[in-house]
């Protein structure tokens, strides 16, 4: 599908999950959970180098808006890429700053 059949819902969505990884926080999630895998808040805070607290409120913007979704496992929460064509998204940035 092209950008230009999608209806103004669909583009709205897609507008919404723009918005949300556009943080460079969110950003750096994102390349943390490239190529399929599943991190848990604590594994994510301790790559980033920030506040758990700081961690899980980045983590639940990009899950409500569409962008992770997240499975429990034991006591763990383990978070991934809801599609996994938005770490395209990831490369373009990385490639587009350098």
């Amino acid at each position: 599908m092209k950008l230009k059949d999608l209806q103004p819902l669909q583009l709205e969505q897609a507008a919404n999950m723009l918005k949300a990884i556009a943080h460079p926080m969110r950003i750096a999630i994102l390349s943390y959970l490239e190529d399929g895998k599943k991190l848990t808040v604590t594994e994510i805070h301790e790559l980033l180098k920030i506040e758990q607290s700081t961690t899980s409120h980045h983590l639940g913007i990009l899950k409500d808006k569409g962008v992770l979704s997240s499975s429990r496992e034991g006591k763990n929460t383990f978070y991934f890429l809801k599609h996994q064509r938005l770490s395209n998204i990831v490369e373009c940035v990385s490639k587009c700053t350098v």
